[in-house]
């Protein structure tokens, strides 16, 4: 099985910007669909942006015109480019992919990577 290990969350002002990583052990070819979900405390897991193995793109209105998402597919890896963020971006985000945008089809979720937008 595929391991996604996500990283490069940190503390950010707002109005900056960060760029989080998804690395996959194998493969993500296999994968026809990649998610970045977001957790704040408090709140249940929701979706931030998703893309198919054509490249097409999901995105939350939350993050839309600020967020994008992609992937290297030479690199196994896929990216979450954050522009402009806010607060109420702070939450741990993960990676997950699968056969399709259903999360049924998801693997097992990481520990993900901590995001806190404050000055």
């Amino acid at each position: 099985q595929v391991q996604l290990v996500e990283s490069g969350g940190g503390l950010v002002q707002p109005g900056g910007s960060l760029r989080l990583s998804c690395a996959a052990s194998g493969s993500i070819f296999s994968f026809n669909a990649m998610v970045w979900y977001r957790q704040a405390p408090g709140k249940q897991r929701g979706l931030v942006a998703a893309i198919t193995s054509g490249g097409s793109t999901v995105y939350a209105n939350s993050v839309k015109g600020r967020f994008t998402i992609s992937r290297d597919n030479a690199k196994n890896t896929v990216y979450l480019q954050m522009n402009t963020v806010k607060p109420e971006d702070t939450a741990v985000y993960y990676c997950n992919g699968g056969s399709s945008l259903l999360p049924s089809s998801f693997g097992p979720w990481g520990q993900g990577t901590q995001v806190t937008v404050s000055s």
